[in-house]
């Protein structure tokens, strides 16, 4: 199974993609973990730029996100949170794939490294994302944050953080299994 991450944060050195980086370090058997690390060559959301043939007039970036989230079974996001909300270039991303769908249906967690909680951003997502028919796994989602001083210097999380990150993953994993067999054959 194929599952994309993506960081809401645009810094060079961000505690959400160090947490991204961690969990796939985690990640079980059978479990291909994909960064996405393209949130800043997106351009600014305009419908017009969306026409009715999508997949062939959207920007090119756009065309790449959207191909790598088609491909992908499931995700995990890590954002963080500012002026208590989703950051601007991370609902960017979000509004490019409101209407071509790469998340409806799809499993997805949440991981926090706000150090402050982030608890304004995390419900924001959680009703965008619902609002994109995404599957949001909220009971192994996680509001607490994995703070950066958790991670060693070789980028793991603790052994308390790793143990709650493999549960995550480990029901993520099955969301997607479970998503996969109901398919019709």
């Amino acid at each position: 199974m194929t599952i994309v991450t993506l960081s809401g944060s645009l810094r060079a050195v961000s505690s959400n993609a160090a947490l991204l980086q961690a969990a796939a370090a985690l990640a079980p058997p059978g479990m291909q973990v994909v960064h996405y690390t393209g949130l800043g060559d997106l351009p600014a959301f305009n419908p017009d730029r969306d026409g009715e043939d999508a997949a062939a007039s959207a920007p090119g970036p756009v065309r790449v996100l959207r191909a790598l989230l088609g491909r992908a079974d499931g995700f995990i996001i890590s954002s963080p949170e500012y002026a208590h909300g989703v950051p601007g270039a991370f609902k960017n991303a979000l509004d490019w794939v409101v209407s071509s769908g790469e998340l409806v249906e799809k499993p997805l967690l949440l991981l926090n490294a706000a150090p402050a909680g982030g608890q304004h951003a995390h419900a924001a997502l959680v009703e965008i994302l619902r609002t994109m028919s995404a599957q949001v796994l909220t009971e192994a989602s996680h509001i607490s944050p994995f703070l950066p001083r958790k991670l060693g210097p070789e980028g793991r999380l603790d052994d308390a953080s790793a143990a709650a990150v493999r549960r995550s993953l480990a029901a993520l994993a099955q969301a997607v299994t479970a998503r996969l067999l109901s398919w019709p054959a």
